[in-house]
């Protein structure tokens, strides 16, 4: 018989990596542009981190009316959010609304991992295998893959003689977990743990909860959403949607315009109070100088370690759960009832920092002092952050460069939205823009707009390449640096800077403040999207 001959790659306009909030939405707007796409999603359905993320308390932390697509008044009306802040069935439920509503499902094949995308010069195309073999072929190639999406798996000694479960909160088991009678260890005290832990130790016969760096939090202070509360929202979400795009973040944060340290300490007081009280993350927003003036940063750090004081009966419990970095240079968390999990009696903190976890046994956990026997051990570790999906496809531009040899000092890449040496690859809140420090939506959106209309400008002009310049490049990271170093953000190891993965580089990823952002992209583009070099295949792409 004669051999077989290879398959040919399937053509399209644009592949799309990923049908989480960004690929959905670049799905829909790729194709109002007449576009043939195909989207690759590695999971079992839509849906992206809200179809991986199924852990015991797993919600946002971004009010539901706000963490929502804004790009169709007709879903704004007709979908009714439960909750202040929605959990992940509701998301979930939301994403495959939006996925049959606008008919997303028939380009999008689910359970397809991309496992290399290689930009061929001759003919400006990317070729995108994925590990079942396949083959795509398109002018436009655009990376939905999610910031918080590569789950951070620590190496634990030993794991595979151990007898009990092992689970990750970014990789929860679908059928959910009974932990009834079960010895079970967390360990990290980020947000999923921060979420999941107190409804754990309501199940769990014994729960050791193993910290090595406290975390702040503030109540959620969840409740149903009234009607009337969304009616008033529907009445004019245009409007809603423009004044969360005018805050720093992207969703209200309801900012006071004044020091933390000319307020007296009675009043400063007070304001905290009040913003305890009604929960979420505006507390972080009482003052304007929390984020930028040490001293100022401190009364808010003092306020909430009072508070933990107040909360947790056992006073080495309460020392261990006080952070000692400054309050938000790492993720600000919400929670309900996680301090108060600790006054129960089948639960224990350990200082992981000073007795660090050295592997497993068969039926526990060791640590320097000693061994834990647990029938569970929970990994909330989460996620190699903003660049973890991106490092894990081999991704090659001109010359067949790696993106991980491009990156291997720090990701590089101009507005976050395409690195240099990569044409017509886009990057979807990549690193270098406000992305994880935002409302996600209302990012997601205003980058897929951006590379939208940046398709659509070409076209119009007979092009077909794209590509930031170096110079561009350079001068944007420098700017991020710049933004960073006003503030508190770059003073303590946090996942913002790569800090929670051994090995990966020590740079600032995300650019701080939205609304400065969004306004030097729409200048890019008024400008014929100055800082990129724009070309037709075969010929020397023009800066613009």
């Amino acid at each position: 018989m004669p051999p077989t001959s290879p398959q040919r790659p399937e053509s399209f306009d644009a592949v799309v990596v990923g049908a989480g909030f960004a690929g959905l939405y670049a799905l829909h707007r790729l194709r109002g542009l007449g576009l043939k796409v195909r989207v690759y999603e590695a999971a079992g359905g839509v849906g992206g981190t809200w179809w991986w993320n199924r852990y015991p308390g797993c919600r946002c932390d971004v009010e539901s009316l706000e963490y929502s697509y804004g790009f169709s008044p007709e879903l704004e009306q007709e979908w009714v959010w439960t909750e202040r802040y929605a959990s992940q069935p509701e998301i979930l439920a939301y994403l495959e609304h939006v996925a049959d509503r606008f008919d997303l499902r028939r380009d999008i094949r689910l359970e397809t991992r991309v496992e290399s995308a290689r930009f061929d010069e001759a003919r400006g195309l990317w070729r995108v295998r994925t590990e079942d073999g396949g083959e795509a072929q398109a002018r436009w190639c655009v990376m939905a893959t999610g910031c918080l999406s590569s789950p951070n798996t620590p190496d634990l000694p030993g794991a595979e003689r151990f007898k009990g479960r092992v689970l990750h909160t970014g990789r929860w088991p679908h059928e959910g977990v009974d932990f009834a009678g079960r010895r079970v260890a967390v360990i990290g005290t980020g947000s999923s743990a921060i979420q999941a832990i107190p409804l754990i130790a309501e199940q769990a016969a014994r729960l050791h909860v193993f910290q090595r760096t406290a975390s702040y939090t503030v109540p959620a202070r969840n409740r149903p959403l009234a009607p009337e509360e969304q009616r008033k929202v529907k009445a004019d979400y245009r409007a809603f949607r423009e004044g969360a795009r005018r805050q720093l973040a992207a969703f209200y944060m309801d900012p006071r315009d004044q020091s933390a340290l000319e307020a007296s300490p009675e009043a400063r007081r007070q304001v905290f109070e009040a913003r305890w009280a009604a929960g979420g993350a505006r507390f972080g927003a009482s003052f304007r100088d929390l984020l930028t003036d040490p001293e100022a940063n401190r009364t808010a750090a003092d306020f909430i370690r009072d508070k933990i004081a107040g909360a947790v009966r056992d006073p080495r419990t309460a020392a261990l759960l006080q952070p000692r970095q400054p309050f938000a240079c790492k993720r600000v968390c919400l929670d309900t009832g996680y301090y108060e999990t600790f006054n129960r009696p089948n639960v224990t903190l350990v200082d992981a920092a000073a007795d660090p976890i050295q592997g497993l046994g068969e039926t526990g956990l060791r640590t320097a002092a000693g061994e834990y026997e647990v029938d569970d051990v929970v990994l909330a570790t989460g996620f190699d952050a903003m660049t973890g999906a991106l490092s894990r496809i081999d991704i090659r531009g001109r010359g067949g460069r790696t993106l991980n040899q491009a990156w291997a000092a720090g990701p590089r890449a101009y507005l976050g939205l395409m690195s240099a040496g990569f044409p017509n690859l886009f990057l979807i809140t990549g690193p270098g823009s406000p992305s994880v420090l935002t409302n996600m939506v209302v990012s997601i959106e205003q980058h897929v707009d951006f590379v939208a209309g940046c398709i659509g400008h070409l076209a119009g002009r007979g092009l077909d390449v794209i590509e930031a310049s170096e110079a561009a490049q350079d001068a944007w990271i420098e700017h991020v640096g710049e933004v960073a170093a006003t503030t508190l953000y770059p003073g303590c190891n946090s996942w913002y800077l790569g800090a929670n993965v051994p090995g990966k580089p020590r740079v600032f990823m995300p650019y701080i403040g939205f609304p400065a952002y969004a306004a030097r992209c729409e200048e890019v583009a008024a400008r014929g999207y100055e800082g990129f070099a724009l070309g037709r295949t075969g010929a020397e792409a023009q800066p613009a």
